[in-house]
């Protein structure tokens, strides 16, 4: 087992119950910008950052009965929820994978609505550009979700939190 899929399977063991394919992967997004050791490569796609690698990986997970995946029509789509099986845990836990603070982090972004989720991970991506401009690419790119400037304000402050709460550090697996 490679240690991308460990650490994919470690974050449903920390954080629980995932639901959205979007949310998990702003999730991932999130935290590699924080500093978590994520290697999955991500870029901008119609609902901010995605990973191709990211998908794959889950898609494996569950084709190896580690974790599972659960659709639910929502009338005009269809949402997935994603859980570690027992199986997972089991494999799981003859790896230490511990990583400070990962818990605490995931466990906040998952109470997150995915739609908020899209919206600092979308404000970390261009997070080296000028904050005006940053606020019309969002303004520009995702005029459908009709973020306000206080949205915009709390994503950012969002982000403060959760660089002020955490302090990754180096793996050496």
């Amino acid at each position: 087992m490679l240690n991308d899929h460990q650490r994919l399977m470690n974050v449903f063991a920390l954080s629980g119950e995932v639901t959205g394919r979007k949310k998990l992967q702003k999730m991932i997004y999130i935290a590699k910008k924080l500093g978590f050791p994520f290697q999955e490569k991500f870029e901008f796609h119609f609902y901010g950052p995605y990973s191709e690698e990211l998908s794959l990986r889950v898609e494996e997970l569950c084709n190896f009965g580690f974790l599972d995946e659960t659709k639910e029509d929502k009338g005009g789509y269809s949402q997935y929820k994603y859980s570690m099986t027992a199986e997972g845990s089991e494999f799981l836990e003859e790896y230490d994978i511990e990583v400070p603070n990962l818990k605490e982090c995931l466990t906040n972004m998952n109470e997150q609505s995915a739609r908020f989720l899209e919206l600092v991970s979308t404000v970390l991506y261009f997070e080296h550009d000028p904050r005006e401009e940053v606020e019309e690419k969002i303004q520009t790119l995702k005029p459908k979700q009709g973020y306000t400037s206080e949205e915009i304000e709390e994503a950012y402050q969002y982000i403060a939190m959760l660089r002020k709460t955490k302090t990754p550090c180096d793996e050496k697996n």
